[in-house]
């Protein structure tokens, strides 16, 4: 291997890694902090409804702030969004630790919300910016990587802090991630977005550009089938409390019997999305990554009609399911952003919006609505995959007909 290519793949690890860093910051967010529910609730004297708030606020601050990050890094560069992002979530963070109160807690919960969207949607705008489709889907599925681990490590961090320290180090441990991030992004960064390919910072441009992007049908149905597909996963992750705990009588120290599958299912995925780059069309790739989601959120329905929950049979499903969606999400967000290429971090920013959306009616309304019963929450499962996949197909069948 010539240095020159050496250099490019040492380079290639280390942005990726950087990006997946940002990316797994706003759902660690979340996950680190969903086994210390029971103590944060008792200690700040919340009800239920007040500590599922402290979610859904989070979440839908998130989702909202998507609408925004892409857009202002088309106008501003890609960089400078991320490390001020950074810093308010270092702030917000702090200031989460200290709350002393669940309504103060909300509150900052609301702000770290805002800041930690920016990695997710700048990250891939600066993959498409710098690298071609067959190199960007193998950069995409090491950062996918990334962020699909972190719902899955994140609780274990949280557990263990959690029973070791105290619920309030959860958030300190947040706040020298976010200060470690700082340091790295301003250092290790470099801008991809050229001042003369930057969209001017207008209200009236913006609102055209959104309304543009939002009314485009192709666009609409990738976005939806990338949340639909990642939350038919993720309501597990969200009901751990419940699924692990109650379902199947497990303790905290015990979640590793629904993280080590999907940590695994993840890591198999990305793998094979990554070889899958430039050897088989993103049509392929899709079928293949569907039809191991739809087998096993059938299997996971039979299982829970069939038979009363334990492990491991539990979560065999959630890994094979894992890897489906592991493959499905570097392709199908490319696809996406490849509908706008010179409107790049807003087509990322709405993509994000929508997919924050679609977690935030499944942290809100799905998961508290089945977490109940592992029947009911192995069909929301099967529903919200079906519904992934039916945006896709007809998102293909539209690519067909006008191909045609």
């Amino acid at each position: 291997m010539s240095l020159a290519n050496r250099h490019d793949r040492d380079f290639r690890i280390a942005f990726a890694a950087m990006l997946g860093s940002l990316a797994m910051l706003g759902p660690f967010a979340v996950d680190t902090y969903l086994p210390a529910f029971g103590g944060m609730q008792a200690a700040l004297g919340a009800t239920p409804i007040e500590m599922q708030q402290t979610l859904s606020a989070y979440l839908l601050s998130f989702g909202f702030m998507f609408l925004f990050h892409g857009a202002v890094s088309d106008s501003f560069g890609r960089k400078p969004v991320i490390v001020v992002s950074l810093v308010l979530f270092v702030l917000s963070s702090i200031g989460a630790a200290l709350a002393e109160s669940v309504q103060a807690l909300i509150l900052w919960r609301v702000l770290q919300g805002t800041s930690t969207g920016a990695g997710i949607v700048v990250g891939r705008a600066m993959i498409r910016d710098l690298y071609n489709e067959e190199d960007a889907q193998r950069l995409m599925s090491l950062v996918t990587l990334f962020f699909s681990l972190s719902p899955v490590v994140a609780p274990i961090i949280g557990g263990l802090l959690f029973e070791a320290f105290g619920w309030q180090s959860i958030f300190w441990f947040l706040a020298v991630v976010g200060a470690i991030l700082v340091v790295a992004g301003a250092k290790l960064l470099r801008e991809t977005l050229p001042e003369e390919h930057r969209h001017p910072f207008h209200p009236a441009a913006l609102l055209a550009g959104y309304r543009e992007v939002g009314a485009n049908r192709p666009f609409l149905l990738l976005s939806l089938a990338v949340g639909c597909n990642f939350n038919a996963f993720f309501l597990y992750i969200l009901s751990a409390p419940m699924f692990l705990g109650t379902h199947l009588g497990l303790g905290p120290k015990e979640y590793s019997w629904l993280f080590i599958p999907s940590i695994a299912g993840i890591l198999v995925g990305s793998q094979l999305s990554g070889r899958a780059a430039g050897r088989l069309s993103r049509p392929q790739v899709l079928r293949r990554a569907y039809t191991f989601m739809g087998v096993s959120a059938a299997a996971n329905l039979a299982y829970a009609l069939a038979l009363p929950p334990s492990v491991p049979w539990a979560v065999v499903p959630i890994f094979f399911y894992a890897i489906g969606s592991a493959m499905a999400m570097p392709t199908i967000s490319l696809s996406t952003l490849d509908l706008f290429p010179t409107r790049r971090g807003m087509a990322a920013s709405l993509q994000g919006f929508v997919s924050g959306m679609v977690n935030t009616i499944t942290a809100g309304v799905i998961a508290p609505a089945v977490f109940h019963s592992p029947k009911a929450m192995a069909v929301a499962m099967l529903a919200l995959m079906l519904t992934g996949f039916a945006c896709w197909r007809l998102y293909y069948r539209d690519t067909r007909r006008r191909a045609a």
